[in-house]
């Protein structure tokens, strides 16, 4: 395995160690290509793996630059960012020291909900950017959770031991103690076996499923200060939350022709008109609805 190229065995630790998806894998071998092309041209000889450790902020600076002036967008020269990181922390091993340079900044007041592809790479950042490989498939997990399942963060940090093993849907315990099953995404389910596969302890029954750094149960604001350091690396707006992951799951299924009464269900929501407010609905399309699906209503929604 030594004698493959250092981008190849990146994207081989992206799948083996990160379990990243084949997308993800194959745009940051992509970028990690991109970059010792750059930087062989920009130092003017053969970059060694050993030599990565004294990439500076200038060099990444000259770097986002040369892609910008490729046509990149704010947005994408962002993510590039983020898998330069990632490249350079494998390349140099956990204690490298990675030069610090804030990501271009992306137009303020993006919509509600945030893109798929803002959501993938929030949660990609967040997860780059761990302290151990344990906690950045739990945070890899959480998120995923949180956009593909449409959980409250409360919910997903509540979980147990008692979830596994896990099946195509997943029992939760939202408000007032209402349980809910809702279904499990193959993506979500294997991003959760592999947190649960790496994490160091225990997984019993009654035990908490995601694990704070010490081992006690996850504490939410642990998950909210990941995605505010994420947000701000990629110049993504301050509503980019945890909580805007589950209003985008509601909103993209909204848009793909869920219908409302299920959405419902899958949201936990005690009325309809809460999950109104979650899709974004304006209330007069939420009548269009209604009465569509009930021709009598007409009388009553007056």
């Amino acid at each position: 395995m030594t004698d493959l190229p250092l981008p190849r065995r990146f994207a081989e630790h992206l799948g083996r160690d990160r379990r990243r998806s084949v997308h993800t894998i194959r745009a940051y071998e992509a970028t990690a290509i991109r970059l010792l092309g750059f930087l062989q041209g920009h130092w003017g000889g053969p970059v060694a793996q050993d030599a990565l450790v004294k990439v500076s902020a200038a060099d990444l600076r000259a770097y986002l630059a040369h892609r910008r002036g490729e046509g990149l967008s704010n947005a994408s020269a962002a993510r590039e960012l983020s898998a330069v990181r990632a490249f350079l922390k494998f390349a140099g091993g956990d204690d490298a020291q990675l030069p610090r340079l804030r990501g271009p900044k992306v137009k303020k007041g993006l919509p509600r909900p945030i893109a798929p592809h803002e959501a993938v790479a929030l949660a990609e950042w967040a997860s780059d950017e761990a302290s151990e490989p344990w906690i950045a498939a739990r945070d890899w997990a959480v998120l995923l959770l949180l956009y593909g399942a449409g959980l409250r963060i409360g919910e997903a940090v509540a979980l147990t031991g008692a979830a596994l093993p896990l099946g195509s849907t997943l029992r939760v315990t939202g408000k007032r103690d209402k349980t809910r099953d809702v279904p499990l995404l193959p993506e979500v389910r294997t991003a959760i076996e592999a947190y649960v596969e790496a994490c160091p302890w225990g997984t019993g029954r009654d035990l908490p499923l995601f694990r704070g750094a010490r081992g006690g149960p996850l504490p939410p604001g642990a998950i909210r200060k990941a995605v505010r350091s994420a947000r701000t690396s990629l110049g993504l707006s301050d509503r980019t939350t945890p909580h805007a992951l589950r209003h985008s799951f509601a909103t993209h299924l909204l848009g793909r022709g869920a219908d409302l009464r299920a959405l419902q269900e899958l949201l936990g929501h005690a009325s309809l008109s809460s999950t109104q407010v979650y899709t974004g609905v304006d209330a007069a399309h939420l009548l269009d609805v209604y009465r569509a699906a009930h021709p009598r209503a007409s009388s009553r929604a007056g």
